[in-house]
């Protein structure tokens, strides 16, 4: 008897997949267990096997293109010969189409966006957004990039390198004249001179739909920020020994980053301050108290964010977190992640400076209550004994989720974090 393959529900927060491969074609005999596709999840790439034997009569979904849970994704037939009409009527496949690039601007419907939501809180009421129309002026003409000079000024405009276009004429009509050049500016120094006139229409816009991942940052995230109750607490931090001692690691080919001694610092001071270890059950309004140190690494991905757990990681030195940050972080690029390395997590770093930013902060991942975001490594003037050292500093911000941690508890968290990072040797032991 025919049925059909629906898409899996590979993980707990995932609503549709996209078919990444398919490693079998129609026609195909098919075993129990045997491998029939990877699905590009919300986290990873997942592989998904048959439950039953049959050969391959139709696939609904192609690669590249996405199905919600459940929607079926392929039939399955004892024989080549037996009719699947009936099964393919019964099915509605709801593949999602990627919407067209908007050429001109057109008025489109306002849909009011559908607030998250939640077992404890009424929902919020967000303003929707202003419908795409008026971005693009299809009319606009670019000015002639043509400059009406005198012909004495245009001589001195080129014996001296003047550039024309840097002036605004003063002669008939807006004709730059030879006084006018005496506020003219060098060729070399004009960076508009002579470039050529753009072609799009200003306002021009494309609509991209965003990926299974994004679209589960995206919900998550204004789920954290609407509900949960942030407040941040931002300290400043002295690196100067982590610095010189990881150069002294380095010239003995002993590689460190700077991250692998924040999650160290962090796997430290969450066993000192368990309450910042914990979450909230917002579904039956408990706190939770995690018995585990397992922190979330952030990894940026191209298709957005993922983060990797280091499970027990006040048990471990700095150089077992470093290599497994590194073979995780590897695994996520490679979206060969298995769901127990990216679920649950206790606490989360977010560091971001690699890319040389001052400061930020994070948003939480919930059910976590804290996240603390890194920022980069700045040489500074400070004050010390009364005079003033060069020193390398990096900022440290903690949100905390209100509900859970008190603003004592933040901050004695984050002030034996700095403790650590301000004396790096004892992070080595």
């Amino acid at each position: 008897m025919p049925f059909a393959i629906t898409m899996p529900k590979l993980s707990p927060t995932m609503e549709e997949g996209t078919i990444a491969k398919w490693h079998v074609l129609e026609g195909d005999l098919v075993k129990s267990g045997q491998v029939l596709i990877e699905v590009a999840t919300d986290k990873a790439n997942l592989e998904y096997q048959a439950l039953d034997g049959g050969y391959i009569r139709k696939i609904l979904v192609e690669e590249n293109q996405s199905a919600k849970v459940n929607d079926p994704i392929a039939i399955i037939a004892e024989t080549l010969d037996e009719s699947i009409e009936n099964i393919l009527l019964d099915q509605k496949v709801s593949t999602p189409v990627e919407p067209e690039p908007v050429a001109q601007s057109e008025e489109l419907p306002t849909e009011k966006p559908t607030a998250p939501a939640s077992a404890s809180y009424p929902a919020p009421q967000f303003t929707p957004e202003p419908p795409l129309q008026r971005y693009q002026f299809p009319t606009w003409k670019e000015e002639t990039s043509y400059v009406k000079a005198s012909p004495l000024a245009k001589k001195m405009a080129q014996e001296e390198g003047l550039d024309l276009y840097s002036v605004q004429g003063t002669g008939p009509g807006g004709t730059v004249v030879a006084k006018d050049l005496s506020f003219a500016q060098k060729n070399a120094l004009h960076s508009f001179a002579k470039k050529a006139a753009p072609t799009t229409t200003p306002g021009s816009y494309k609509e991209v739909a965003p990926t299974s991942m994004r679209k589960v940052i995206g919900k998550r995230l204004q789920e954290s920020k609407s509900f949960i109750p942030h407040f941040y607490i931002h300290q400043d931090v002295n690196v100067s020994s982590l610095v010189a001692i990881r150069k002294e690691l380095k010239d003995m080919d002993v590689k460190l980053t700077v991250n692998d001694f924040v999650v160290r610092a962090a796997a430290l001071s969450l066993k000192q301050h368990p309450v910042v270890n914990s979450g909230y059950n917002s579904v039956e309004q408990k706190i939770i108290y995690f018995q585990t140190v397992d922190i979330s690494v952030a990894v940026t991905l191209p298709e957005g964010l993922i983060t990797p757990i280091i499970r027990h990681a006040d048990y471990k030195t700095i150089g077992q977190l470093s290599l497994e940050m590194k073979q995780l972080a590897q695994k996520a690029k490679q979206g060969k992640l298995q769901p127990e390395e990216y679920q649950g997590g206790s606490f989360t770093i977010s560091n971001l400076g690699m890319f040389g930013v001052s400061d930020f902060v994070a948003v939480i991942n919930p059910p976590q209550s804290a996240i603390l975001a890194v920022s980069g490594i700045e040489e500074r003037p400070v004050v010390k004994n009364g005079k003033i050292w060069p020193a390398h500093m990096m900022r440290l911000s903690l949100s905390a989720d209100h509900r859970v941690v008190d603003g004592m508890d933040g901050a004695k968290f984050i002030k034996t974090v700095q403790k650590f990072l301000e004396n790096p040797s004892v992070l080595l032991l």
